[in-house]
């Protein structure tokens, strides 16, 4: 067994698992990068996967795997990067065991990650959510169920993994109303709720009866619901809002877009950004930016209480006949 197999393992076993103590989501992700990687080398050096040394993943291997993977299996740029971020943890794991290999593991560290255009984000209208809300029946379980968990996203951004993970012990609606939940990072994070949406989750814990450990929005089992569950309530219910709403065909309409729909409204409403950072579950202040970009209104009333600038429009005077026909020569 070569030096890359007891490394690759102590790095999943110590480093993610006890050391930093990885979210599963994190372990998953960087495995199956290693995967990727390590076949793709092992075809590329001719070589056993456990036969694969450090020194055999070069730079020049590592960016010929991320090209592959971009243009042969059509990742994305940001899964690339992603790729690439897996890569170079192991790397900078790698550097401590294997001083010998110190100028392979500097290259492979200086890949640098590639740049991407950035795309306005997609949030939905005051009219486009009013009529989502409307979509569900609520005249049966399936209909109030999903009512709820679409009005609690709009209005407090939790992601698809938070209102799935949602138990009702998590619900306070007595004074000081808000959910409480662990967002990504496993960061635990509280977010207020407005009594109308109150109003809404009282009705329905009333009607749902759960335990404190049980999930707030569960299947017809009593399971709780998955993410492509979501996703589907929702494209169904986009479908019936886009009859209402005819601006919502232009949209692809995800979770997610509730959670940027939630955004804007702040942002709308005048709260600073660094309290929306904090609302969403921002690692960084930054990342919220994007909704400034993305707010035509607010850059619209930042330019009308500037001072216009004084000029007038230029008056076309026709060249001298002479002169143009000197200058065409």
């Amino acid at each position: 067994m070569s030096a890359l197999a007891p490394t690759l393992q102590a790095f999943f076993t110590d480093r993610l698992v006890r050391q930093r103590q990885a979210s599963p989501h994190t372990v998953a992700a960087y495995r199956d990068t290693c995967r990727l990687l390590v076949r793709f080398a092992a075809m590329r050096q001719a070589v056993e996967p456990s036969h694969l040394d450090v020194a055999q993943l070069d730079a020049t291997l590592i960016s010929a795997f991320l090209d592959h993977r971009e243009h042969e299996h059509r990742n994305s740029i940001r899964t690339r990067n992603a790729r690439l971020a897996a890569i170079r943890s192991l790397f900078r794991f790698a550097a401590v065991r294997h001083p010998e290999h110190a100028a392979t593991i500097a290259r492979v560290l200086a890949i640098p990650p590639k740049r991407f255009e950035r795309r306005l984000v997609t949030f939905l209208t005051d009219p486009e959510v009013d009529a989502l809300l409307t979509a569900p029946d609520r005249r049966t379980w399936t209909g109030r169920r999903d009512h709820t968990w679409l009005a609690l996203a709009v209005q407090t951004g939790l992601r698809a993994s938070e209102l799935i993970g949602m138990r009702c012990a998590d619900v306070h609606l007595g004074v000081g109303a808000h959910c409480s939940c662990l967002g990504k990072g496993r960061k635990q994070r509280i977010t207020p709720v407005t009594p109308s949406v109150v109003a809404v989750l009282r009705g329905w814990l009333a009607e749902r009866r759960g335990h404190a450990p049980d999930p707030v929005f569960p299947t017809s089992t009593g399971k709780s619901l998955s993410r492509d569950a979501l996703e589907r309530r929702l494209a169904t219910y986009v479908t019936c809002a886009t009859r209402m709403c005819s601006s919502m065909q232009e949209k692809t309409i995800t979770v997610h877009v509730l959670r940027h729909t939630a955004a804007m409204r702040l942002l709308h409403a005048g709260v600073d950004t660094s309290v929306i950072a904090l609302w969403l579950g921002h690692e960084q202040v930054e990342t919220t930016q994007i909704y400034l970009h993305a707010d035509l209104a607010l850059k619209e009333r930042a330019l009308a209480r500037t001072t216009p600038v004084h000029t007038s429009p230029g008056r076309y005077q026709p060249p001298d006949t002479l002169l143009a026909f000197l200058e065409a020569l």
